[in-house]
């Protein structure tokens, strides 16, 4: 899978999400029930807006000396006996991953939930090399058993699923006859794969954050599997965005405990697992062979323009959760791996406005999602900052530049604008019978909910004041 999920017209996927009762309920659930214990991990923690700010300031400065923490990382894993490839592009961090497989000769691969690499492709590229993948992550693995569908949350990718559903998944592909219990279903997966750990020649994981002082690499898991992937197989990779890093372990563990409270409500999840380069040769556990790839695949170009702030981000998905677009159209609506406010910024910037340019509009701009961003994203602003490019550069459509451009003539005259109310007011006491429009042209035809519409006097609010301020 990459970026791109969907070839569906957005407008399409979203009247299609829409009567997904099952999808939007699930969602609805999720939302409120990681919202609330966000809110009350943040509370105990106490001066939660101190540790936002700490936040922000720690990857503001990495961001501002990420040449100087790119070059210690890279040094200190070899150091560590570890292997260091940059890769400019999605297509450079495949090609040096293929080398590895091929290399290997591997046959399988366990690998642990990781977005860089389903933004840059690696499934399809380790497929088409006739070496099976098998994710290890419980909502990875369901979707990959399911005809690999598409993650709908950055956090917990299988969330547009209910346990129902999960449970039908596996007895079609698995043979499954066990109850939809959360616990039986995961006993199962865990007793399906487990040998597949024993088996495999590369584990392959992401990174959370990588600390330059030592050259370790972090992951920040709810489930074992990450452990396995990389302690049983003779070889490891770990894929990270150029961006991922941490100075210290004392900034790792500030931006750790805001990650963890803010994706799942919890003071630490189930694992934080540190790995500095392969086994010594005194160790029984661990791979023989480590290597980092660190993938730029167009962050370089966001480091250098306004769209900065985007790279703070630690992916917690505390902004999807409270994201009110996404409750009722979910994360696959998005048409990218990365889905709610985070993706609707990310996407364009990575993927481009070709296969995105709709996104930066999936937003009612409420600010929500910066109330809760654990590093201040100001997710909204840049969400403007796109719609502003889009109109300068004729992306968006004739149509609504055309709207745009009269409104702003006539809002710049104020004679003019005047004239305007008093006559839409008129006409709109004329037209709407009913609570309903007579007709629909333009963009009123992509209003698919019914709303009763108040029933107009035939007055401006600017009339009516004026009146009562001559009485």
């Amino acid at each position: 899978m990459s970026m791109k999920t969907s070839n569906v017209k957005f407008k399409d996927r979203i009247h299609l999400k829409m009567k997904d009762e099952s999808m939007r309920a699930a969602v609805a659930n999720a939302q409120e029930r990681m919202f609330k214990s966000r809110a009350v991990a943040a509370e105990k923690l106490g001066n939660w807006e101190e540790w936002r700010e700490m936040g922000m300031d720690i990857r503001n400065h990495v961001l501002e000396n990420l040449d100087y923490y790119l070059q210690q990382l890279s040094e200190n894993v070899e150091k560590n006996g570890g292997h260091v490839f940059f890769a400019a592009t999605a297509e450079d961090a495949t090609n040096y991953i293929e080398t590895i497989v091929k290399k290997k000769n591997a046959k399988k691969i366990v690998k642990s939930k990781s977005m860089v690499t389903e933004e840059i492709g690696m499934n399809q590229m380790i497929q088409r090399n006739n070496c099976e993948i098998i994710e290890t992550d419980l909502g990875e693995y369901i979707l990959q058993v399911d005809d690999c569908d598409a993650p709908s949350h950055i956090v917990v990718p299988a969330l547009h699923k209910n346990r129902t559903q999960i449970r039908e998944v596996f007895k079609e592909k698995l043979g499954y006859d066990g109850t939809s219990d959360p616990e039986a279903m995961t006993r199962f997966v865990r007793e399906h794969i487990r040998h597949d750990f024993l088996e495999a020649e590369i584990g392959i994981t992401g990174c959370n954050f990588a600390i330059a002082e030592s050259g370790t690499v972090t992951l920040v898991t709810n489930e074992g599997n990450a452990r396995l992937a990389t302690s049983l197989p003779k070889t490891h990779i770990a894929v990270m965005g150029m961006e991922r890093i941490v100075p210290t372990f004392e900034e790792f563990d500030i931006v750790a405990s805001l990650l963890c409270r803010s994706a799942v409500g919890l003071p630490l999840t189930g694992y934080v697992t540190a790995l500095t380069g392969p086994r010594e040769g005194d160790n029984c556990d661990g791979p023989e062979e480590f290597h980092l790839v660190i993938v730029d695949n167009g962050r370089s170009k966001i480091l250098g323009s306004e769209f900065r702030p985007i790279l703070r981000c630690i992916r917690c998905a505390a902004c999807v959760n409270t994201c009110p677009a996404y409750r009722h159209i979910g994360g696959q609506s998005y048409g990218s791996i990365y889905s709610g406010p985070i993706g609707a910024v990310l996407s364009p910037l990575l993927g481009g406005y070709e296969d995105f340019k709709d996104l930066p509009n999936a937003c009612s701009l409420c600010r929500a999602c910066h109330d809760v961003c654990p590093v201040k994203i100001p997710l909204s602003d840049l969400l403007l900052k796109h719609r502003q490019i889009m109109g300068e550069e004729k992306i968006t459509a004739s149509s609504e530049r055309a709207a745009i451009t009269g409104f702003n003539f006539v809002n710049s005259h104020p004679f003019i604008w005047d004239k305007t109310v008093k006559i839409g007011a008129i006409m709109a006491g004329k037209l709407i019978k009913d609570g309903k429009l007579p007709f629909k042209v333009g963009l009123l035809n992509a209003w698919t909910q019914t709303r009763d519409l108040p029933s107009p006097t035939g007055q401006s609010f600017r009339s009516w004041f004026k009146n009562r301020d001559d009485k």
